[in-house]
């Protein structure tokens, strides 16, 4: 989906659950769908305000939900105390691999997972509606040199 097929169906979502389009909910979006990379609710917040200052966490508590509902970002929960975001741009048969050392998220393409989790949910005389499949790994390169590749470089 393009960004302004999703920008479009972000919009109408607001109206058809009764709220207002506003500039900071925009720049919201604007913000994670310029993201490539999971996120958090406070990153999102920081993305947001350089688009438009005025963007309040308050802002960025409320429209999160909004967007996972409309199916527009997931939600990763990684069994940490944090949640972290991504846009659903594409395929959402993926698998997420979780680096322990880092805690950064990985998604490969998972295509069985639709076959897996409509076989297993057949067994019991039942349709499946969400699925997903995380892997927790440890950086190979961290074990031998005590730096993970995988963290990113803080500037």
């Amino acid at each position: 989906m393009s960004n302004d097929a999703a920008r479009d169906k972000f919009k109408s979502y607001l109206s058809k659950k009764g709220h207002r389009v506003t500039n900071q909910r925009l720049a919201i979006f604007e913000a994670a769908f310029a993201r490539t990379e999971h996120f958090t609710a406070e990153e999102l917040l920081d993305y947001a305000r350089e688009l438009d200052d005025s963007v309040s966490r308050a802002t960025v508590y409320r429209t999160l939900p909004i967007m996972i509902e409309s199916a527009l970002v997931r939600e990763v929960d990684i069994g940490k105390s944090l949640k972290y975001y991504l846009p659903n741009v594409g395929n959402t048969q993926v698998a997420q691999v979780i680096c322990v050392d880092c805690d950064r998220i990985f998604e490969i393409n998972a295509p069985f997972m639709e076959w897996y989790g409509t076989t297993v949910s057949s067994k019991l005389n039942l349709t499946p509606c969400s699925q997903r499949l995380q892997v927790n790994a440890q950086c190979d390169s961290f074990r031998k040199t005590g730096v993970c590749k995988n963290r990113p470089v803080k500037h």
